[in-house]
């Protein structure tokens, strides 16, 4: 998706024109082709988002089935995770060795999986400032 891949990853922070389509594209809603491109390229398999997006397996469903836009707090949480992830991979280099970090319990994170806190706010904003120790280089 252009919006994510048009994403800069310095300490995950968006610049502003970037923020306003950001801004703009969470209140519209995100069509469920762009999730699919964004589930395509993100460490997460498809039926774990639903947990991450606290929607039911069967309202997932019918997202697929209608082809139907989701809604902007939705939206917002993909956005948000897309972006995250590819943070990730910049940090890493390579997709695979952040899924691998992604799935493994991490000290500096309450000897939990960073995955595990991507279901909150404030659990992906735990991960991205972990990501940014690694990039530079700050292990606690």
């Amino acid at each position: 998706m252009g919006i994510v891949n048009d994403f800069v990853a310095s300490y995950g922070f968006a610049g502003d024109r970037l923020s306003l389509r950001l801004a703009k594209t969470s209140r519209n809603g995100l069509a469920y082709e762009d999730f699919s491109n964004i589930v395509a390229d993100s460490p997460i398999p498809e039926e774990s988002w639903a947990d991450l997006l606290h929607v039911s397996e069967r309202t997932m469903q019918r997202y697929k089935k209608d082809q139907k836009p989701f809604e902007s707090i939705h939206c917002e949480r993909i956005l948000k995770l897309a972006m995250l992830f590819k943070f990730g991979e910049e940090v890493f280099g390579d997709m695979d060795l952040f899924k691998s970090w992604l799935f493994e319990t991490s000290i500096p994170l309450g000897s939990q999986t960073p995955f595990s806190l991507l279901d909150t706010s404030f659990g992906m904003d735990l991960v991205k400032d972990e990501l940014g120790r690694i990039q530079h280089g700050i292990f606690v």
